[in-house]
């Protein structure tokens, strides 16, 4: 079994993430700001903000794995990108791999088309969006030689407003975005944790890759 740490584990896509891992016997510590709820069986909880000092640090070591599914808001807003390099590189010196959860714009409609955050973006959300874009770029153009990282997008209707059902199954794309049968594009917050955990599991992807039904 791995040893799991999840970055804002206690939140939407965290939460999912440490709810599957624990589920399957991996050992998994959530950190986050909050307390859970509920808290899980079995899983350890530290609450506390990702930008003290030693926090990053303390959080990846002796992980296998380290999934950031932290948003860029609040405290986090403009602070992310720096968060996610200071986690890769301590990653690449332990040998941990970097599960980073992303969003739905850094995707492409098409191979070699712009991303979606270069389309029409509602002013809420932009500065969210562009953030985790250069979480993303950050990634592809300077990540630490002998990383082993990869960043998952979710399909375009995905969180909490929108949980959906766990229906066991999902798609994985590259950075393209999926679509089904009618157009749409969702996956729920249950099969998106399932395929993150799988792929901890199998070990068969990095770079940047898509979610959805």
């Amino acid at each position: 079994m791995a040893r799991i740490a999840v970055l804002g584990g206690t939140g939407y896509t965290g939460g999912h993430v440490v709810r599957e891992a624990a589920s399957r016997g991996h050992h998994v510590t959530a950190y986050s700001r909050n307390a859970p709820e509920a808290p899980i069986e079995g899983v350890h909880y530290l609450q506390g903000s990702m930008t003290e000092e030693g926090a990053i640090a303390g959080a990846v070591a002796g992980q296998d794995v380290v999934v950031e599914a932290l948003a860029p808001r609040g405290e986090l807003a403009g602070r992310l990108e720096g968060l996610v390099l200071d986690a890769a590189r301590l990653a690449a010196e332990q040998g941990a791999r970097l599960v980073v959860v992303g969003g739905w714009s850094g995707l492409r409609p098409a191979e070699g088309e712009p991303r979606f955050s270069e389309g029409d973006v509602p002013e809420a959300f932009k500065a969210e969006v562009e953030e985790m874009v250069r979480v993303l770029e950050a990634l592809e153009q300077h990540a630490p030689e002998g990383l082993d990282w990869l960043f998952v997008s979710p399909a375009q209707v995905f969180g909490s407003y929108a949980p959906g059902e766990a229906l066991g199954r999902y798609r994985i794309s590259g950075p393209v975005a999926l679509f089904d049968e009618q157009g749409a594009s969702a996956v729920s917050g249950a099969d998106f944790a399932l395929a993150i955990v799988d792929e901890i599991e199998r070990h068969e992807r990095t770079g940047h890759i898509g979610v959805a039904y």
